[in-house]
């Protein structure tokens, strides 16, 4: 599918009519710090840009996105285009809705069963990836995990996310496997924390082994906004919803 300016089409083996995109930061109305396609509406960016920015992505894609107050925390909820519900996950079955993660640095999972008869999309930064977002978001789709796909999407890399031993504790806690995506960094007391690795492991772990996408460095990409890089940013949008 083709997407407008330099957004993304996921690299997934979905069913044909699921469609998933994630925008960047071009050519929108924002301007600096939040240039150019801020669809963020807590981050200080005009309230009336963001609308105008939201109101071009549901025209060129040919969905509602079921926006979501993101908390970083384990709840997940149905999609809903009425009303934002805080929640780090969405699912549905509704055809044109579409499950949104808005992130500048978190890693945005995308979801699909293997006949595309539903969708959901997570917002897993540390702190809800550590929760059990994936898990509770895998468990809500009610389909078998194996018939369950993944594509993780834009999320800072392990090179440079680095982090301190009360993260790396979070994860090896419950999972003692999950070491393996730490590794010491040049700052005494701090760890490299593979992102991607943390959520493949999560999700071998109830099942979920199809898992696509990954690798995409949201500090070290332009195209992307990055907390960690900018302090003050914008948010891009990860999506996925079924059609006809």
């Amino acid at each position: 599918m083709e997407w407008p300016f330099d957004w993304l089409t996921p690299d997934w083996p979905a069913p044909q009519h699921v469609r998933a995109c994630v925008t960047t930061c071009s050519a929108g109305g924002s301007v600096e710090p939040f240039a150019a396609f801020n669809l963020g509406d807590h981050v200080g960016d005009s309230p009336a840009q963001v609308q105008a920015n939201r109101q071009y992505l549901v025209d060129a894609l040919g969905c509602q996105p079921s926006w979501l107050n993101q908390v970083h925390s384990d709840r997940v909820v149905i999609a809903d285009a009425e009303q934002i519900l805080s929640a780090d996950a969405s699912v549905t079955r509704e055809l044109g809705l579409a499950c949104c993660i808005m992130s500048a640095d978190c890693l945005p999972v995308l979801f699909t069963d293997q006949v595309g008869s539903c969708v959901a999309a997570a917002h897993a930064g540390w702190r809800s990836l550590a929760a059990g977002i994936l898990e509770n978001t895998v468990a809500s789709m009610q389909v078998a995990p194996q018939q369950l796909m993944a594509w993780l999407g834009p999320a800072i890399g392990a090179a440079v996310f680095e982090v301190g031993g009360e993260v790396r504790n979070a994860f090896i806690q419950n999972n003692p496997s999950a070491a393996q995506a730490f590794v010491s960094s040049y700052n005494d007391g701090r760890w490299l924390a593979d992102i991607y690795q943390l959520a493949r492991i999560r999700l071998a772990a109830c099942g979920v082994t199809a898992v696509y996408g990954g690798g995409l460095c949201t500090v070290t990409d332009s195209r992307f906004y990055s907390y960690r890089r900018q302090a003050v940013t914008g948010r891009f949008a990860s999506l996925v919803w079924m059609t006809e």
